[in-house]
């Protein structure tokens, strides 16, 4: 055992100890915010692999973000150096990609297939899906594709459509038959092109666990699994994770918070939870000591949770690690204004006077997008950087959107769509340069390109690139170019003549590099270090096939203010965190408030609500308007539930301490 594992084991609570050296059975972790999970996961897997350094077996640890998966990753490369190889931590999809790499061929899905996550690309292929029976698409059929996602997330194939689509009470029946032939050729399309998009991933791994002997593969192979998160799962999830196990299998080690669960939209429920205790017959342990927030932040977590009926049955209350702080520095204060706009002027005026470093540790939280769009205006006004964070399916700068789709041509010679996006961000990259529009023959008429590649027969990309090369571009464009053809006859290793092409975009001048291919660039550097450590030295496939699976967003500007929706909250941590709009139809939502008390829908709210003031690690700023966008708004429930008293007397602006 390494001094590190050693150290850490010791450094466990009793319970976090028991959770860690729990047996063969199955187990539920029901986990709160800031009890330990990830240590207790990742001590788990080293201790697992690390009393079994001779035998073969793998560890299979499943959770719900790439970042996430990469923490656990590179903390077991300290834990259990050399051993950590034998732990394969996933996403859900990026295991179901890897199945399907390795046995897809027996569903006829070939090993290097595309993954398409952007909605753009799968409304392109439902068109030319239905175009190419013949039938002109109306316009109306773009909103087939959410039908469609809906069918896989319940895992319904194109043949079992009607059928099941039929058992419905006030559906038309021409509309059902509509939508089972879009998603028939749908499917079809997506075969067409050797692609699947994110809920095919799930579909098709879960359908390939249909044959027992795969079944029996993967429970032989990972000996023991794990799930972080668990409480995130949807339906097809689930199942996929009961498909994998069968009858037998036990060895799954979950942990979760129900009081977490703010996914029910994506297809979570806060039953799941027990439907894991049924299913498997789990042993419950409870992680009770909140380690990261201060203890007046727990206790009105707790206040506020408990008015939600559904929840694991004896959950405990939340129990502080940290002692009581002084009374010079209150953990939680609240902030009154009268509109939206002075509330986002007041809280950056606030943030503008800390300095760089405080500013790196604060984070804004909002219920919805709309609301950070606002923040981040008033923070740019008063000259404070701030960064939104969140998922990004795509780079946001013509220049690496190009680049990646030269790389995904190289691949896949014969994507026409792909061949679209090329087409269009080099034309928007270059659009500046006489050079590239001067001739009739430069490299951006798309039909041309078809064209003369149909006619010489040779792939689209050839004869873009040569048209491109005799187009006459200004450097650097032309040396770019240069490489990519170079790299497309594979005259130029991959990764040197990618970091060649970075290098170029790098040295831009100065005042030529907008700040999308800033981000990008570093948003390349952070993932191309993911893939690397993750796969080792991956061929173009998979690497292709990884970065479609990862989100594109920059790397956090230092001495920036972090900017979240409560649903990309999940999992970070701030010393300061401020939750805007906590005011009835903003903080729970429209939605929820018309709902009754007790609904689910204003459970989650209150969930939602529950996970954003956990985010903090020491002051907790809640902040609320009489008004938004013109019209009058109550105080949020959630106010009196954690323990506060009705506010309406606070003068605007006023600021009150900490609740006794």
């Amino acid at each position: 055992m390494t001094d590190r594992l050693e150290t850490s084991l010791d450094e466990l609570t009793d319970i976090q100890r028991k959770a860690v050296e729990w047996d063969d059975g199955a187990l539920l972790v029901l986990a709160g915010p800031g009890s330990g999970k990830t240590r207790v996961l990742t001590c788990r897997v080293a201790r697992l692999l690390d009393r079994s350094p001779d035998e073969r077996f793998r560890v299979l640890a499943l959770t719900f973000t790439n970042k996430a998966a990469h923490e656990m990753s590179s903390r077991l490369a300290v834990l259990a150096p050399g051993l950590e190889e034998r732990a394969d931590v996933h996403t859900f999809h990026g295991f179901c990609a890897q199945v399907l790499r390795q046995h897809g061929v027996h569903l006829g899905i070939k090993p290097d297939f595309a993954i398409y996550s952007r909605t753009s690309d799968r409304e392109a292929v439902l068109e030319d899906a239905l175009g190419r029976e013949s039938c002109r698409a109306e316009a109306g059929d773009r909103r087939l594709l959410p039908g469609i996602d809906l069918l896989k997330a319940h895992l319904i194939r194109p043949e079992q459509t009607e059928e099941c689509l039929g058992g419905r009470q006030s559906a038309s029946p021409e509309d059902d038959r509509r939508l089972a032939r879009a998603y028939r050729l749908y499917e079809e399309e997506l075969r067409r092109a050797n692609a699947l998009d994110f809920n095919s991933l799930i579909l098709e791994a879960h359908r390939l666990f249909g044959f027992a002997t795969m079944a029996r593969h993967y429970q032989t192979v990972y000996r023991y699994w794990l799930v972080d998160e668990f409480q995130d799962t949807n339906g097809a999830q689930y199942e996929l994770l009961r498909r994998m196990a069968g009858e037998d299998f036990r060895r799954v080690f979950a942990v979760a918070d129900d009081d977490q669960t703010i996914y029910e939209w994506n297809g979570a429920n806060v039953r799941r939870i027990c439907d894991l205790v049924e299913d498997f017959g789990c042993e419950v342990l409870q992680l009770p000591t909140n380690f990261r927030c201060p203890p007046r932040i727990v206790e009105a977590a707790n206040r506020l949770v408990v008015y939600n009926a559904r929840r694991a049955p004896a959950k405990r209350s939340a129990e502080p690690a940290k002692s009581s702080c002084s009374v010079d520095s209150e953990p939680i204060r609240r902030c009154v204004f009268q509109t939206d706009q002075e509330e986002a002027a007041g809280i950056a005026a606030e943030i503008a006077g800390l300095d760089a470093v405080e500013r790196g540790r604060t984070l804004v939280l909002a219920r919805t997008r709309a609301l950070l769009e606002s923040m981040r205006a008033a923070l740019q006004a008063v000259d404070v950087n701030a960064t939104m964070l969140g998922r990004r399916d795509d780079f946001a700068s013509p220049e690496m959107r190009w680049l990646v789709a030269c790389l995904k041509q190289i691949n896949r010679p014969l994507d026409r769509r792909n061949l679209v996006t090329l087409v269009e961000s080099f034309r928007s990259w270059v659009s500046g340069c006489t050079a590239s529009s001067a001739s009739g023959s430069a490299p951006l008429d798309f039909d041309e390109l078809l064209s003369r590649s149909a006619t010489e027969g040779v792939t689209h990309l050839s004869v873009w690139l040569r048209t491109a090369q005799a187009a006459g571009l200004p450097s650097p464009a032309a040396e770019i170019v240069d490489l990519i053809a170079g790299l497309s006859v594979r005259q130029i290793d991959l990764a040197l003549a990618i970091e060649q092409i970075l290098e170029h975009f790098e040295n831009f001048e100065s005042d030529e590099i907008a700040d999308d291919l800033k981000d990008d660039l570093g948003a390349w550097r952070r993932l191309s270090g993911e893939i690397r450590r993750a796969v080792g030295s991956a061929s173009l496939d998979r690497f292709l096939q990884e970065l479609d699976l990862r989100s594109k967003e920059p790397p956090p500007t230092p001495g920036a203010v972090s900017l979240a929706t409560i649903h990309g909250a999940k999992g970070l941590e701030f010393d300061t965190v401020y939750l805007i709009g906590l005011a009835e139809e903003i903080l729970p939502s429209w939605h929820s408030t018309r709902q009754p008390n007790g609904s689910a829908a204003l459970e989650e709210e209150r969930r939602s609500c529950f996970v954003a003031i956990t985010r903090t690690r020491e002051r907790l700023i809640l902040s609320r308007a009489q008004a938004y966008r013109g019209w009058p708004k109550q105080p949020s429930r959630f106010l009196a539930e954690m323990g506060f008293a009705d506010d309406d007397g606070e003068a605007p602006g006023r600021t009150t301490g900490c609740w006794r």
